[in-house]
């Protein structure tokens, strides 16, 4: 059987793809094989990594025999915990997350594309959360996520209805962040990442970290740690030469390690 997900390194970049087309979706083999694959980036860290799918569209959703196949909801509860460790360990990687959408984007892909730090659009991407087709709501995170971007009312309409949203109506609810032609979109994104992978890989977790403090108490948890997070930066080697970069040649002209 081929693979659901490849996991490529293009030097200090690493390319995780979806690729089951199709439709990409969800089932129990992609969710072993992403598992594994997370756990490579948690292992050998890259220093930014480019989430993508193959095919016409990044995913069709859940295939929903997976759904059928829980007996109680004892059983539910054991595979939604699962699906839910999938955007929460590529959420706490210590390095930049960028997912591409560069078309129809469904359910656990959108779920995915939310605990990423940065998502990419094509003009012709749509995105949706429709598990009220099935009765269900979505449990990977995507409507907390969604909320944390756009805020709790939209993310009820986004969620309620099950409608698909193009990529600039998301962009201007602050989800997408930036939306590229389909033509050369591929080189796009690559391009936005390696820059990305080229950057102050510790500076880019200090970022992150202290997000994660404001997510969870706003500034003011956020002030708590501030101080203690920039402060251990300077046990970086990356801060150390651009500082002496900055002094001797003026800014721009540092190049970074990630150490």
């Amino acid at each position: 059987m081929a693979a659901s997900i490849r996991l490529d390194r293009e030097d200090d970049l690493a390319v995780l793809t979806i690729a089951s087309p199709p439709l990409n979706l969800y089932t129990a083999e992609l969710q072993a094989e992403l598992g594994e694959a997370i756990g490579e980036l948690e292992t050998t860290p890259p220093r930014a990594a480019l989430i993508r799918a193959e095919g016409k569209i990044v995913s069709g959703g859940v295939d929903v025999s997976l759904f059928d196949a829980q007996a109680s909801a004892a059983e539910a509860k054991v595979l939604f915990d699962e699906m839910l460790a999938i955007p929460d360990r590529i959420a706490a990687l210590p390095f930049p997350t960028v997912f591409a959408a560069h078309g129809l984007c469904l359910t656990w892909a959108f779920e995915v594309a939310v605990a990423c730090d940065i998502i990419l659009a094509s003009e012709k991407a749509k995105f949706g959360l429709v598990e009220r087709v099935v009765g269900l709501t979505p449990t990977m995170g995507g409507t907390q996520r969604l909320a944390a971007r756009a805020g709790v009312g939209r993310a009820k309409e986004f969620v309620m209805t099950g409608a698909t949203y193009d990529a600039a109506t998301l962009e201007r609810w602050n989800v997408v962040n930036r939306v590229f032609p389909i033509d050369g979109f591929d080189e796009a994104v690559r391009a936005f990442t390696t820059d990305l992978a080229q950057g102050p890989t510790k500076a880019h977790a200090a970022t992150k970290k202290v997000l994660e403090h404001y997510e969870h108490g706003g500034v003011a948890e956020a002030n708590e740690h501030i101080t203690t997070i920039a402060a251990g930066l300077f046990d970086t080697e990356d801060l150390r030469g651009a500082v002496k970069s900055f002094l001797a040649d003026g800014p721009g002209k540092a190049t970074f390690t990630g150490r």
